[in-house]
């Protein structure tokens, strides 16, 4: 198999190593570096997803470390014995220890997004499971409570592991076995930082007798409209005059 280049790309490919061959040559390679040379490092570590933020600002001074801000002491620590003077000074100014304290809560940590719940029934047939799904919500503190007719319930409550949606929000199934009985109205209460107060679902499940009742009333219902079309053919068959055999005919092909 031949790959034919077009000749503009050869041109590309030339210029290219005319510029590596230029860059590995001594001449390339030589840099004037400054005598004196500071640099500003600063590094955050997260502890609990984002809960907790430690900034760690770091002064370099010709690629060695003096000085270093720690967040978590709230002032500068002297890397070496000769930065000792100037720790001290720097902490002296209160202004600029709480503009470097501020760095570390201007983070996203500070962020809200108010959950989405939905309840919805896990199986029809007794024990009944109601699921109660509490998605995309930050940051991962939330606290789901079940109430079964305004008592909490605290048995038969089963929680599934928090799981990270993959951007930066959460999300939690919590279970809850049911036996319902007539009447009985279950309440879920979720409480999250980003809400004021805690969001309020009411369910009402159907017990097995409800069930059978709603059933047999659709099944019901749909004979009737079975029986009401028939009723309507017969009489528009009537009305047209047709046939015994003609009106079984119309019948058929309108089932």
């Amino acid at each position: 198999m031949t790959v034919i280049i077009p000749r503009n790309l050869w041109i590309k490919a030339g210029i290219v190593m005319v510029v590596l061959m230029v860059l590995r040559t001594p001449m390339a390679n030589r840099r004037d570096s400054p005598s004196k040379c500071r640099t500003f490092k600063g590094t955050c570590y997260f502890t609990n997803g984002t809960q907790r933020v430690r900034l760690m600002a770091r002064q370099i001074y010709n690629k060695e470390e003096i000085l270093c801000f720690d967040s978590d002491v709230g002032v500068f620590v002297a890397v070496t014995e000769q930065r000792m003077s100037s720790a001290k000074s720097w902490n002296a100014q209160k202004d600029l220890l709480a503009e470097y304290q501020a760095h570390t809560s201007s983070f996203t940590v500070q962020q809200r997004v108010e959950p989405i719940v939905t309840i919805s029934p896990a199986r029809k047939k007794p024990p009944q499971f109601a699921d109660l799904l509490s998605d995309k919500y930050y940051p991962q503190q939330v606290k789901v409570r079940w109430f079964q007719n305004k008592e909490e319930e605290t048995s038969g409550v089963v929680s599934t592991p928090l799981i990270q949606n993959g951007d930066w929000t959460y999300q939690i199934l919590v279970m809850l076995e049911v036996i319902p009985q007539h009447g009985d109205v279950y309440t879920s209460h979720v409480a999250h930082p980003s809400l004021q107060s805690p969001i309020t679902v009411e369910w009402w499940a159907l017990s097995e007798s409800a069930q059978n009742k709603m059933l047999n009333g659709i099944g019901s219902l749909v004979l009737e409209l079975i029986f009401l079309g028939l009723g309507l053919s017969v009489h528009f068959c009537n009305k047209k005059g047709k046939s015994p055999l003609e009106k079984m005919a119309s019948l058929l092909s309108g089932l």
